[in-house]
């Protein structure tokens, strides 16, 4: 069964990534939220969004750290709480920086009208004063997180981060190059197989 997770999660998410991949970048006239993916195969279940693929690595992060981190029995509870905060501020931060930058697309971006600079500075000032605070929330987050592990074990949470990160990323490549080998799909044709 803990085999079959991770061997799920990814499939899943190749799947997802390669739907993902085929959305144009945003526009001033696409202000709404990214489309479902329709993941293909057996027991894919319903459609995924991108928040809840980045849900599925969370929580193959959560599956995977308590043998990477040799977390003992009494670390655990508290350390996937604190885990979760860390996680959840991360998502929420995003979302909300991609909300500035689609308002930032609309206000300065090539079929923006010309005109008035205030509102653009405005979106700038707000997103620069966004990763500032962002960066600080994250930040005492992490030490809260790292209050419950030896330095041992931070380490090798900022590893298991890092090579779960690097994996998404190989994930969304292969995707990619996969759309790319299929080629771009007509207008009224079905999901790709």
């Amino acid at each position: 069964m803990t085999r079959v997770v991770p061997v799920a999660l990814a499939g899943l998410l190749v799947v997802a990534a390669a739907a993902a991949a085929q959305e144009a970048p945003v526009t001033q006239s696409q202000a709404q939220p990214p489309a479902q993916v329709q993941p293909q195969g057996p027991g894919m279940g319903p459609d995924l969004s991108p928040a809840e693929i980045q849900r599925l690595f969370d929580a193959y992060t959560v599956m995977q750290a308590q043998e990477a981190l040799r977390l003992s029995n009494d670390q655990y509870g508290a350390f996937v709480a604190r885990l979760k905060v860390v996680q959840d501020l991360r998502r929420q931060q995003q979302q909300e920086r991609a909300r500035l930058l689609r308002e930032l697309a609309q206000l300065a971006g090539p079929r923006a009208p010309e005109g008035d600079d205030a509102p653009i500075a405005e979106r700038l000032r707000a997103l620069r004063d966004h990763d500032t605070k962002s960066h600080a929330e994250i930040e005492k987050a992490y030490q809260e997180l790292d209050q419950l592990l030896s330095v041992r074990q931070r380490a090798r949470l900022r590893l298991l981060e890092e090579s779960i990160e690097r994996r998404k990323l190989e994930l969304l490549m292969r995707a990619r190059q996969g759309v790319r080998a299929q080629g771009p799909r007509r207008q009224g044709q079905g999901p790709m197989r």
